[in-house]
């Protein structure tokens, strides 16, 4: 199938009630927040992840859209099996050529590949692939409040002699483990625990699909269907108790198709594009209002508190302020 060819911007809005949409490493995993102004940030991979794993759920991991960076894989196997499908052989050292072969391959059997790319220079080496599909950081639409709450564990992993006055020893079998369990004090084989998570955020993501990167990747306009598929159904199956209730809220698609009336000149028009991507993505909101915006995302009239839940927002769109040549389609 051919590569797509128009070019696009999307706005994407999901949103987080009590849980943690995105934890940070560096913090012990409190939600991300800009400490600038309290604004909450997502992670551009962490919806990544999410594509990926609708993706390898819904057509089963198999090629055309199989799934390169799986969890808990080697990256170094696909690229071998690249060589061997490709090349009939894993090189010593792989040529440009070979490594063309491996590359190609690799777009054409996974579909994270040729959707954003990869680093497969690595083992065998197959290259590294420009996608032309990209996220943005995700920023909520108002300030948010962390909460870091203690919770109790009412049982342990760990029968430390320190803590019980018994001591646990690599490879002890279940009747040695329950003899000292039996031996430990019952109030000590509880322990606390901490739960970071929001009570509400409404997320705004920006992302971009370049016609021009999908000719190096064969990225197709089936791809795009399964890129606005997994993005509006992913969160439905990434359910987990620290993430609270996620849900995609919106999903704004400005199409480029061209103005001019020669069909040559508007193809390359749709391809290029016809307006520059912030003209498109630049939102407006109360807090920082932007005249001749084509979505506003704003407070409901009338509260006066913090946004608890989406019936909260109200989200206009202004068809009559898009520029020539490009469409809006939104889910």
């Amino acid at each position: 199938m051919s590569a797509i060819q128009n070019r696009y911007e999307f706005l994407y809005l999901f949103d987080c009630e009590n849980g943690n949409p995105n934890g940070d490493p560096d913090a012990g995993n409190s939600p991300r927040i800009d400490p600038e102004d309290m604004h909450g940030l997502v992670s551009d991979v962490a919806p990544k992840r999410r594509v990926r794993n609708y993706i390898q759920a819904t057509y089963g991991n198999q090629a055309p859209n199989a799934i390169f960076i799986e969890h808990s894989t080697n990256l170094n196997r696909p690229i071998a099996l690249a060589h061997e499908q490709a090349n009939k052989e894993i090189p010593a050292k792989a040529t440009k050529s070979k490594v063309k072969n491996a590359r190609d391959w690799m777009c054409a059997n996974f579909y994270d590949v040729r959707t954003f790319g990869a680093v497969m220079s690595t083992g065998a080496n197959a290259g590294q692939v420009r996608g032309p599909v990209q996220f943005s950081f995700s920023r909520s639409i108002h300030p948010i409040f962390p909460m870091d709450l203690g919770i109790t564990r009412v049982a342990d992993a760990n029968l430390t002699k320190k803590k019980h006055g018994v001591e646990e020893k690599e490879g002890m079998g279940s009747e040695q483990l329950m003899e000292l369990e039996n031996q430990a004090p019952e109030d000590t084989l509880r322990t606390m625990g901490r739960k970071a998570l929001i009570p509400y955020g409404l997320y705004a993501m920006k992302g971009f699909v370049s016609a021009n990167l999908a000719e190096g990747t064969g990225f197709s306009d089936d791809d795009l269907a399964h890129l606005w598929d997994a993005l509006r159904n992913m969160w439905d199956h990434d359910r987990s108790a620290s993430k609270g209730m996620m849900s995609c809220r919106g999903l704004y698609v400005f199409k480029h198709v061209g103005t001019d009336s020669d069909a040559s000149q508007r193809v390359r028009q749709a391809k290029l594009g016809c307006a520059p991507a912030h003209r498109l993505l630049d939102f407006s909101t109360d807090l920082r209002p932007l005249d001749n915006a084509i979505i506003e995302i704003t407070k409901r009239e009338g509260l006066t508190t913090s946004p608890r839940a989406f019936s909260d927002y109200s989200v206009l769109i202004h068809k009559d302020r898009l520029p020539a040549g490009v469409e809006l389609l939104s889910w």
